[in-house]
């Protein structure tokens, strides 16, 4: 399968000290089967730094997922226990992983994630419309995330 990283840069080697704490699963490199997503990630970025666009395509043989060599973690749908994950991962900012995952695959949580988390460290809201509110807004999207080295060996630049 082909799986796309939305950047402002071109990706051959991936490196993940480069990877940004605090998103959904952690500290990683991640991707997803829909490309118009990952492009609409690669504007995103290069907005934030004027530059221009780019959609990395890497193939990935799907087999993997089911690697007992691996630590793998699928979230089907959105679920509480995605939400807690979430919520855990995105309220991590060490670089000590929050799991000890090499690949997981899951819902994107909504772009609004940090107010939702504020809002329910606070207590303003609990765990069922947290899981509601970080719904992606665009509707399901699936992304694969790859956090260790043993991982990202899985993943061949096209």
């Amino acid at each position: 399968m082909i799986l796309y990283h939305g950047s402002n840069a071109e990706i051959h080697d991936i490196d993940l000290s480069k990877s940004a704490r605090g998103k959904d699963f952690g500290k990683g490199f991640y991707l997803s089967e829909n490309e118009k997503q990952a492009k609409e990630m690669a504007v995103f970025k290069s907005l934030q730094t004027n530059s221009t666009p780019i959609v990395n395509p890497f193939e990935f043989d799907e087999r993997v997922l089911s690697d007992t060599s691996l630590q793998i973690k699928v979230f089907k749908e959105y679920s509480l226990e995605w939400a807690e994950f979430v919520f855990k991962n995105r309220s991590n900012r060490t670089d000590t992983p929050a799991h000890d995952y090499d690949i997981v695959y899951g819902p994107i949580a909504d772009d609004k994630v940090g107010v939702q988390i504020r809002n329910f460290m606070e207590g303003n809201i609990n765990i069922d419309v947290f899981l509601e509110r970080l719904k992606y807004m665009k509707g399901i999207t699936f992304q694969y995330f790859f956090g260790t080295e043993k991982a990202i060996k899985h993943l061949k630049r096209l």
